[in-house]
């Protein structure tokens, strides 16, 4: 796989990235999976799934959790109910990201992701429990040769190093996004990819424009188009050289409600990258 391969979030089953046959049709060559529903999380799935991945030239880098009762309706829902840090469905919830881990392992990939929250504060006793989760789980995630990237955005870059530091697993690093630095309001992306460059292993290409001045972290910042929005481009990718990163350039684009402006705006996306990473990388 060439430096800054060019990628987009898709799915199997579960609605959520776009369908493959997108990511087919406009000839990107890595995607970042979101994991089937549990019924469909079988090694016949998995199967059938790396033909058509297969026929199409197309390599699964990352394959990500959801769960199940999740809301991004606004930032407060959000931290009720995303991740593994509430704690009334935190054990069913490793449960089922142990099974993405299996999945994923019958796809053959190395990997698997997910938003594990809004992290308690440092020292609490929810955050001690929440180290020993993420221990249980990190280690089947090792058992099946795996790394476990977390994405960024609902934690500060300094809190998420914190968090990284205490569980002290060697199999945990980060997805970086830096739209998501801006839509909930966290920090300047930049700075925080530099920061946090050492555990990134995985990024997302999306952009987002800040909430108003006195909102940010209350109410969300606005997803919008690849190089529309205050990220940065251009500055974002400078910044993955300096911290050395080879990996894919994941696209994600949260509009499944238009999926033809979705497309639209991967293969504008997709055009932008190929450019910049020509200028970058020479």
């Amino acid at each position: 796989m060439q430096p800054w391969s060019i990628g987009v979030f898709t799915s199997v089953d579960a609605g959520l990235g776009v369908h493959l046959d997108v990511a087919q049709e406009l000839g990107i060559p890595t995607v970042q999976v979101h994991a089937p529903h549990k019924k469909t999380r079988n090694a016949v799935a998995a199967g059938n799934f790396l033909k058509r991945c297969k026929d199409a030239g197309i390599t699964v880098t990352c394959v990500f959790g959801g769960f199940d009762g999740e809301s991004y309706a606004d930032i407060p829902t959000t931290a009720r109910t995303v991740g593994l840090v509430p704690q009334e469905t935190r054990a069913a919830r490793i449960q089922e990201m142990k099974e993405i881990s299996d999945f994923a392992k019958l796809l053959g990939c190395s990997t698997v992701g997910l938003h594990v929250g809004f992290v308690p504060e440092r020292g609490s006793l929810d955050y001690q429990a929440l180290i020993a989760s993420m221990w249980d789980l990190l280690q089947h995630v090792h058992n099946n040769g795996q790394n476990l990237h977390l994405e960024t955005g609902q934690e500060t870059a300094d809190h998420l190093l914190e968090f990284i530091h205490d569980v002290d697993r060697p199999n945990l690093f980060i997805n970086f996004d830096p739209a998501n630095m801006i839509l909930y309001g966290t920090g300047n992306p930049i700075e925080a990819l530099k920061k946090v460059g050492h555990f990134v292993r995985s990024v997302h290409c999306k952009d987002a424009k800040w909430a108003p001045e006195g909102q940010r972290g209350q109410s969300w910042g606005s997803e919008v188009a690849l190089g529309e929005g205050d990220v940065g481009m251009k500055t974002y990718l400078e910044t993955l050289q300096e911290i050395g990163y080879k990996g894919p350039l994941t696209i994600e684009r949260e509009i499944a409600h238009d999926r033809d402006r979705q497309k639209r705006d991967i293969g504008t996306a997709a055009a932008l990258l190929q450019r910049l990473r020509a200028e970058i990388l020479g």
